[in-house]
């Protein structure tokens, strides 16, 4: 029964599966409001009857992606006018998908089938809603116009190009291809993996020419890549399948052991080919369909829609907005177009998404054409190449340097690239965010020749300042700095013959540096911004680790905050060497703190929770009894209230590590010192331990200190 107020009803459509009659009505209030998610088809027959026979004075609210239009428009004049539109633009500018382009590669291959796309789409439509046995009734009914579009000659021309243009485009993502029925998906899984094998081979001979070190990284990834990369078919089951495939020469066995079984997984369990498909790192890469994942099926990393099924009106809109979804490095999605279906795409974004925002003042037809051709995208990229060019002569220098010159000239031109990125951490950051655009264009554009070929060596150029600057930022210490910055030690390690390129040579004590003469020899430095740069990550990875470990060392955070301020406020070679000095004296302390568990007898993780319940008025015997007791106390949690799977998210088993603590601490016998510590002061350092102990160990088995150990 109604309450007596405002109602807002949700309920499935389904449920709705009994007769109402209108003059029997569930309730008539008017103040009752239904709101309907996907507002389409199922909206429209009995149920629905029911539902607004049920609730007859009832406001009806109707969202949906794809309504659905005819000359009636049918969504709206079953829910009314729109309140609110959402379009293509709109979700692009907005950053809730990513813009999509478009290739005709049918009509390039002369395998179009343009003409004959509207009565096939319509046919297919027709079929497919009333779950007709979709082959047969096409190949009976459309006759010609079928066997035009399944041709053995067009398949194997579409086959081939496909597996040219996704193997070029390796690194953007996963891909689909739509086919017109499952006949056909089965017929281009089968030549797909022919061509796959036979390109394979074509790269193995161009990898065995290729003189350039860099190019032949790059293809060996990519041969890599194309080798793990699997192809499998996703069709829905039907009967007598085995003889009807069997009549093209085709096994349908071995897919349909594979749709219903999975992949077995490296520790034996199997995953299914839905879970394996939207898992970026799984190499199920390539999905052949025909009607199944169309709608409702989300997959981030898809980047690239091959469509080959004539396709109208929303069926087509859900199909393509599979490729807009966003994801991390992915720039855009591509529909590559096989059949020639661009009239029916211009028809289907003019009725979707030309609307504007009418409840926010949009004006009709406002919406842009989300479906953007290659120019746009390769003018897309020549404007992030020209952004960091014209960074990087605001800085000081010339990218045609990197590429114009080889051997030694070449390092020095890459030098000097890190010193006029490495200005501050504010032109650094800047740089590699510019960088990761023009990387994510230039993988978007890789199909787009010649033109794409002729912006190679600007993006060569600056993915070798880029990755010049990552090899800096995981540079092993600090010994390696000091000995690029030669005699910067004391006379004791100057005795020693400088080796850069000896792997064996210890790493310098860098608490016995001579600090005159490492200000003498910075001074003389050419990389002083590269080498603040470096020792600053190195700080920086050093000091998250410790506070991981120790909760109470935030004086060191603070203490190196300060320095890098500093260093970002003033730019000049003064301020610069001090810097360097001041992350120097800085990573001594840390080596001291890092030392410092071993001084005291005990490790990291029986040291933070000594800090924790230490304090310093206590004499050396009260210190010691410290010790035993952040030992124990350890102790006794790992061996009773840690064992507890997911410890965490159990109140009751939180709650007894929290009253183990406190009981630990108050014991006369085994926890702190009775005359040292009050009740209250016994009360919060429990709740400090307790909360060092939820963050250090979430897990049986798992704490910080072991992923420490481990990394």
């Amino acid at each position: 029964m109604l309450a007596e107020h405002k109602a807002v009803v949700f309920s499935l459509i389904q449920k709705f599966n009994k007769a109402v009659l209108p003059d029997a009505p569930y309730s008539e209030r008017d103040d009752i409001i239904v709101i309907t998610d996907e507002a389409h088809r199922s909206q429209y027959g009995t149920l629905s009857l029911n539902l607004r026979n049920a609730l007859p004075n009832a406001s009806f609210i109707g969202f949906t992606g794809t309504p659905l239009f005819s000359d009636d428009e049918i969504t709206k004049r079953v829910f009314g006018d729109y309140i609110s539109t959402y379009d293509f633009q709109r979700a692009v500018d907005d950053g809730a998908t990513v813009p999509l382009y478009y290739d005709a590669r049918g009509d390039k291959l002369g395998v179009a089938t343009s003409e004959l796309n509207e009565k096939i789409a319509a046919k297919i439509e027709e079929l497919e809603i009333d779950d007709i046995n979709v082959e047969q009734r096409l190949e009976r009914e459309m006759k010609r116009d079928y066997h035009i579009i399944t041709a053995a000659k067009r398949l194997t021309q579409i086959a081939r190009d496909l597996v040219s243009h996704y193997s070029e485009g390796w690194e953007n993502g996963k891909a689909m291809l739509v086919c017109i029925d499952k006949v056909t998906c089965v017929r281009m899984h089968k030549l797909i993996e022919f061509y796959w094998q036979e390109r394979i081979q074509e790269l193995e001979k161009e990898w065995a020419k290729i003189a350039d070190e860099q190019e032949q990284i790059f293809r060996s990834r990519q041969l890599i890549w194309m080798k793990e990369t699997v192809i499998a078919v996703m069709i829905s089951e039907e009967q007598g399948e085995v003889d009807k495939f069997r009549q093209w020469d085709l096994d349908i066995t071995g897919h349909r052991k594979l749709i219903k079984q999975g992949f077995l997984a490296e520790d034996g369990n199997r995953i299914d080919l839905e879970s394996a498909f939207k898992k970026e790192e799984h190499p199920f890469r390539l999905a052949i369909v025909c009607a199944m994942w169309l709608t409702g099926f989300n997959v981030p990393s898809l980047a690239t829609l091959y469509l080959d099924k004539p396709l109208k009106a929303h069926t087509l809109m859900q199909a393509i907005a599979r490729a807009n979804r966003v994801d991390e490095g992915k720039n855009n999605g591509l529909i590559v177009d096989y059949c020639g279906i661009l009239k029916n795409l211009r028809k289907a974004l003019a009725t979707f998404a030309g609307h504007g925002d009418e409840g926010h003042g949009g004006d009709e037809g406002s919406g842009q054409d989300p479906v953007r051709p290659d120019e746009e995208l390769l003018a897309e990229l020549v404007e992030a190449i020209q952004m960091v060019r014209d960074f990087l002569m605001k800085q000081g220098f010339q990218m045609d340097a990197i590429f114009e010159t080889s051997g030694f000239s070449r390092n020095a031109a890459i030098v000097a690239a890190k010193e006029a990125v490495n200005e501050n951490d504010r032109t650094r950051k800047r740089f590699e965010i510019m960088a990761r655009t023009v990387f994510k264009k230039f993988k978007a554009c890789i199909n787009i020749r010649p033109e794409i070929n002729e912006l190679r060596a600007d993006r060569d150029a600056i993915n070798i300042i880029y990755k010049s600057l990552e090899g800096d930022r995981e540079a092993v210490d600090i010994s390696q700095i000091m000995r690029e910055l030669h005699g910067v030690v004391d006379a004791e390690i100057e005795t020693a013959e400088i080796n850069i390129d000896d792997a064996d040579r210890e790493p310098y004590d860098i608490s016995k540096i001579d600090f005159e003469r490492l200000r003498q020899e910075f001074s003389k430095s050419s990389r002083k911004r590269t080498a603040v740069q470096c020792l600053k990550s190195i700080i920086d990875a050093r000091l998250k680790k410790l506070l991981a470990q120790n909760p109470l060392r935030t004086d060191f955070q603070k203490h190196y905050e300060q320095i890098v301020d500093e260093y970002n406020r003033e730019k000049d070679r003064v301020n610069i060497e001090k810097t360097f000095e001041a992350l120097l004296i800085l990573g001594v302390h840390l080596s001291e703190e890092e030392q410092r568990a071993i001084k005291t007898g005990l490790d990291e993780e029986t040291l933070a929770l000594f800090d924790l319940i230490v304090k310093p008025e206590l004499s050396a015997r009260e210190i010691q009894k410290l010790k035993t007791v952040a030992v124990e106390l350890l102790a006794t949690l790992k061996e009773e209230k840690l064992r507890v799977e997911n410890w965490r998210e159990k109140e009751n088993a939180r709650d007894a590590v929290r009253q183990n603590i406190y009981d630990f601490l108050f014991d006369e016998t085994s926890g702190l010192p009775v005359d040292c510590y009050e009740v209250d002061e016994v009360a919060d350092l429990s709740d400090n331990v307790f909360n060092h102990i939820y963050r250090s160990y979430p897990a049986v088995g798992s704490s910080i200190y072991a992923d420490a150990n481990c990394g």
